[in-house]
C-alpha cells in the first residue's frame, strides 16, 4: 500500500560536505504530493543552496524554506558577495524562481495528512538574549564566550548590513514576523518553522552553554501559544529530537555535520514526518 502524501522536515543539510551532499542527492518523497520543510542551513555558497534547493523542489510537491545562519553567511571566494539584507533577498529571488516558499512570500496551507493547518516559515535571527545568567549584558555574554573559545563563526561572516546590528535585524524581523502571524487564518492551527527554536529550553543541552546566545531570542518565548502553533520545527542545535513546551510538539530536524550524524549511525534518517492533527489530538488529551 502507498503512502498519502505526508508533511515532511528536515533541516541543517550542509551540502558543502560531499557525504550531507550525497545524503540530498538520495533524498526522496514517499508520495508525489508530499511536502518538504527546510528550516535552514542548507548550505554556506550560494551555489550549493541552488544546487539543492533546485534539486528537492523538482523532487517535492511544495518545499517551504527558512532561512539558517550558514545561508546569511558571506564567505570569502563566495562569487554571490552580498551581504546582510541584501543576501537574503537575493536567496528569496532565488526561491521564488525555484518555486520555493519563502518567509516573505504568503504562507500555504497543508491540506494532507493532520491537515489544514497554516504552515508559517519564520526567519527572526537571535539577539543575544540566551545568555548565561552570569552575564547580565550582550557585551559580558560575549567576553565570556571569547574567553573560553566558544565563538559562532556568525561573529565573521554574518553581516547586518544595512542594520546597525544582528541585534537590531532581529528586532526588525519580529516586529515585521509579528505582524504577518496576527494577520494568518485564526481558525487555523499553524506550523511554525525557524531554523533556531522558539523558547530557550531547548538549547538546555548544549554541551557549550555559552553558545546558546546565537540561538534565538526571548521575544519569540510565546509564540507558539499566540500563534496557535500545532507544531514548531526547528534546526540549528543539531540535536534531532522531540520535547513539548507548554504542551506544544517542539521538532529538532537537524541533520548536521557528517562527525555528528555518523555517530547516531551509517544511514542518517533525520527526515521527520509532521502530523499536525495528531499533536493537537495529543495535546487535548494531556491537557484534558
Amino acid at each position: 500500500m502507498s503512502l498519502p502524501p505526508r508533511l515532511r522536515a528536515v533541516s541543517d543539510l550542509h551540502v558543502g560536505h560531499p557525504e550531507n551532499r550525497a545524503f540530498v542527492q538520495e533524498l526522496r518523497p514517499g508520495h508525489d504530493d508530499d511536502w518538504l520543510l527546510v528550516p535552514g542551513d542548507v548550505g554556506e555558497r550560494y551555489a550549493d543552496i541552488e544546487w539543492a534547493l533546485a534539486l528537492l523542489s523538482s523532487r517535492f510537491a511544495k518545499v517551504v524554506w527558512a532561512p539558517g545562519n550558514h545561508e546569511l553567511w558571506t564567505p570569502p571566494g563566495d562569487p554571490v558577495g552580498l551581504r546582510g539584507e541584501a543576501r537574503y533577498r537575493e536567496l528569496v529571488a532565488l526561491c521564488r524562481r525555484l518555486g520555493v516558499v519563502t518567509p516573505e512570500d504568503p504562507y500555504p496551507v497543508w491540506d494532507g495528512v493532520g491537515g489544514p493547518a497554516t504552515i508559517a516559515p519564520l526567519f527572526v535571527l537571535y539577539d543575544y538574549t540566551f545568555r548565561v545568567p552570569e552575564a547580565r549584558t550582550r557585551q559580558e555574554s560575549l567576553e565570556l564566550a571569547y574567553e573560553a573559545g566558544v565563538v559562532c563563526t556568525d561573529e565573521a561572516l554574518l553581516h547586518p548590513d544595512p542594520y546597525p546590528s544582528r541585534e537590531a535585524w532581529c528586532a526588525a524581523r519580529v516586529t515585521q514576523t509579528e505582524r504577518r502571524l496576527a494577520e494568518r487564518d485564526p481558525e487555523l492551527p499553524t506550523v511554525l518553522v525557524n531554523h533556531y527554536p522558539l523558547v530557550r529550553e531547548p538549547t538546555d543541552v548544549l554541551r557549550y552553554p555559552l553558545f546558546a546566545q546565537w540561538c534565538g531570542t526571548v521575544r519569540t518565548h510565546d509564540w507558539h501559544l499566540r500563534f496557535g502553533a500545532a507544531t514548531v520545527v526547528y534546526g540549528h542545535l543539531h540535536i534531532p529530537r522531540t520535547t513539548f513546551h507548554d504542551g506544544v510538539r517542539f521538532e529538532e530536524v537537524s541533520l548536521g555535520y557528517p562527525r555528528e550524524w555518523q555517530r547516531r549511525g551509517t544511514v542518517p534518517d533525520p527526515v521527520r514526518t509532521i502530523n499536525p492533527a495528531e499533536d493537537l489530538r495529543r495535546r487535548s488529551s494531556v491537557s484534558g
